[in-house]
């Protein structure tokens, strides 16, 4: 076997994931699997803009978790990587210093590690886009599978769409014959001699913590940055005091930052106002601006969605919290927004009763369940008839849906641009053919020895 190592370092945490594979079979497709993932304690590394050092002391848990799963042979020949995404994305934006401060603290602590250490980098939106459509159609088998023969067999299936929602970003992929009118939006791929005109866009402040901080920012704006605020996502029954700064620290917010200290404290109270929700989440988005023939928002070139997709990350949970916490089913758009009401006029005591656990997110769940029903419907354009489409999921099989296992299999270079050649396969198809002759001549065997068996019985007689 061999092994590699990704360090997802996202706005919010960071994850690691650790993969294993055959190693005579590494341009095979389906064989890399997810041999262990640890979640990184504390927050996001771009959060350690401060003390850059902390960062890569961060990561050390989950480093010594990967030289127990990776077998103390292998270490050296493992590669090891770590890719950032939004939250290190903003940073960079908001002080280029302190983004290159941090990566630099991260890399010489995974320096110090036995592993063959491939560098730390921030990914671009369109790269982390492609990168988890590669993993979600690497693991269904969507671009090549072997037969059971031995044979290479182009699926004769279409690859599934990706969207993907994280702390400070979300992204939309996914395969089109349409003209993509921007092209910055359109990547061209060739895996395993196949092309594939790919659509991706990265929409950076529409991840879940960085639209949470925008509402947030949108109704102190609304009544005047008083020392009391209503909040008609959170639950009636909950209220919170925050300081601004923890609303302002963000690119994303930054522009509507208020004159006054950043130390001032407001005082948010819930009023469970499903309606107004709606009202106050639509306002994040821009409508009505487009220069092309169609646009999701913001002025964003999107193609018509088509085919299945399979929506992760965030997406997941949110969805996944309808139907297991709250008991509704989720197959129209409907569904969702119906759902989204309910969980906003439910109070914050029957919210505690039905999920003590998740304490920490229950008040956002209002907020986030509205946000996606709108991103959905109204961004992207799903309807009756392509919605059903969407399967909300957090792995395949036992594998994680994510950017990471694509990022390795890239930078690896897994999968490659032409057909892998037939020699393992031929090699494999003579091994079927042998065991099938071996089978054949057994049972032919068989059948004779019975046969001379009552023969020889009934010449007895």
């Amino acid at each position: 076997l061999q092994y590699g190592i990704v360090l997802d370092a996202g706005s919010s945490h960071t994850a690691m994931f650790v993969y294993k594979w055959p190693a005579d079979k590494e341009n095979d497709t389906g064989v890399v699997s997810e041999h262990g993932m640890c979640d990184v304690e504390g927050p996001g590394i771009s959060s350690y803009s401060s003390n850059p050092l902390a960062a890569g002391t961060s990561l050390e848990h989950c480093l010594n978790q990967a030289l127990r799963d990776v077998p103390k042979e292998k270490h050296a020949d493992t590669p090891l990587y770590l890719g950032a995404t939004a939250g290190m994305r903003l940073l960079n934006i908001a002080d280029p210093q302190a983004s290159d401060a941090v990566l630099r603290a991260v890399a010489a602590t995974l320096k110090t590690y036995p592993f063959d250490f491939r560098g730390a980098k921030i990914l671009s939106g369109e790269e982390e886009g492609v990168f988890g459509w590669v993993t979600a159609n690497y693991l269904l088998e969507n671009f090549i599978k072997r037969g059971w023969l031995g044979e290479w067999i182009q699926p004769q299936k279409k690859t599934l769409g990706a969207m993907d929602f994280g702390g400070a970003s979300t992204q939309i992929t996914f395969e089109t014959r349409d003209t993509i009118e921007n092209p910055r939006n359109e990547v061209m791929l060739k895996l395993y001699g196949q092309a594939y005109k790919v659509y991706t866009h990265s929409f950076l402040c529409y991840g879940r913590d960085q639209v949470l901080k925008r509402l947030l920012s949108k109704f102190l704006q609304a009544e005047s940055y008083q020392e009391t605020v209503s909040h008609p996502c959170w639950p009636v029954g909950y209220n919170k005091s925050l300081l601004l700064s923890s609303i302002y620290d963000s690119p994303c917010t930054e522009k509507e930052r208020p004159s006054l200290a950043l130390n001032t404290t407001v005082n948010l109270v819930g009023t469970g106002n499903g309606n107004l929700c709606v009202l106050h989440v639509s306002k994040l988005f821009d409508f009505t601006n487009c220069s092309f023939s169609h646009c999701s928002f913001d002025g964003v070139f999107q193609p018509k969605v088509s085919g299945n997709f399979i929506a992760f990350s965030a997406f997941f949970y949110t969805v996944d919290f309808i139907q297991t916490v709250m008991g509704r089913p989720v197959h129209l758009p409907n569904d969702l927004k119906d759902a989204a009401q309910t969980i906003c006029a439910t109070s914050w005591s029957e919210l505690l009763l039905k999920a003590p656990k998740l304490e920490k997110r229950l008040p956002d769940y209002c907020t986030v369940s509205t946000f996606v029903y709108l991103l959905t419907t109204k961004g992207y354009s799903f309807n009756n008839h392509s919605f059903p489409n969407i399967a909300f999921q957090k792995k395949v099989g036992e594998t994680s849906i994510g950017w990471a296992l694509g990022y390795m299999l890239n930078l690896t270079n897994m999968i490659p641009a032409e057909k892998p050649s037939s020699h393992k396969s031929m090699l494999y198809n003579y091994w079927v053919i042998l065991i099938l002759l071996f089978v054949v001549t057994t049972l032919t065997s068989l059948v004779t020895a019975i046969c001379l068996l009552q023969h020889s019985k009934s010449s007895i007689i």
